[in-house]
């Protein structure tokens, strides 16, 4: 946890993610990248310069059978308050609408209310999960489905909300990540949304999956092109 600790924190300098003073809310999904960045920013926490408040909020989709009070109970241990936002999401996406798509509705629905309870409770910052991998992984998207060189920025400022999105674990791994999770038995809650694994992002982690057999420094090349580019908002401080 240390060493995941150190690397966000580097993250977290080179791009200025944090101010002194600053409530910071982390989008807790369940996963084991969210649930490891709630556990790396509580730590970072303890002995950051500059002082910072954590909360955790977690949007529930509507599926059943996801219990999210193991996740209550970490952030209870942490000390950082917890808020769980029930939604109908699943209903308007898979039964109302069938949308063919259902990602997209779906990750625009969840930003949505997400913002909302953010601004409810006065906070202006959200840390989210996405790391080395998802960021190598959107490129690539973009490239393939959209003919567009473009991936999410280390830090984005939606002007229209007022609210300020930071990516503190994008130099970490995922099999590092994946490590974590397992040695400090995160309380994991499986997804199940009936597109896990089949959507778009699985086919471009196994087309990377396949490139790398015969590249394996493709993720390397392609994350360090984004930072020397540099992409927009992939400005160092």
């Amino acid at each position: 946890m240390n060493r995941l600790t150190s690397i966000l924190r580097r993250c977290v300098d080179d791009y200025s993610m944090i101010e002194d003073g600053e409530r910071i809310a982390v989008g807790v999904s369940g996963g084991k990248d969210s649930l490891a960045l709630l556990c790396a920013l509580a730590n970072l926490r303890r002995f950051y310069p500059k002082r910072f408040e954590l909360s955790a909020i977690t949007i529930h989709m509507g599926m059943e059978g996801m219990d999210f009070s193991p996740v209550a109970e970490l952030c209870e241990k942490l000390e950082v308050p917890y808020t769980l936002v029930k939604t109908q999401i699943q209903q308007v996406v898979f039964e109302d609408r069938k949308e063919k798509n259902p990602c997209s509705l779906c990750a625009r629905m969840r930003k949505g209310v997400l913002n909302e309870k953010l601004l409810e409770q006065g906070i202006r910052k959200i840390a989210l999960a996405h790391h080395y991998d998802d960021a190598v992984e959107t490129f690539f998207m973009s490239l393939v489905y959209e003919g567009r060189i473009h991936c999410f920025s280390p830090v984005t400022y939606m002007d229209r909300r007022g609210v300020t999105q930071i990516r503190p674990l994008l130099y970490a791994r995922e099999e590092h990540i994946r490590s974590i999770a397992e040695r400090y038995k995160l309380p994991v809650i499986k997804n199940p949304c009936p597109m896990d694994g089949t959507s778009r992002r699985q086919e471009i982690k196994d087309l990377i999956k396949t490139l790398a057999k015969d590249y394996p420094d493709l993720k390397s090349k392609v994350f360090g092109a984004m930072q020397r580019l540099p992409m927009k908002g992939w400005e160092m401080e």
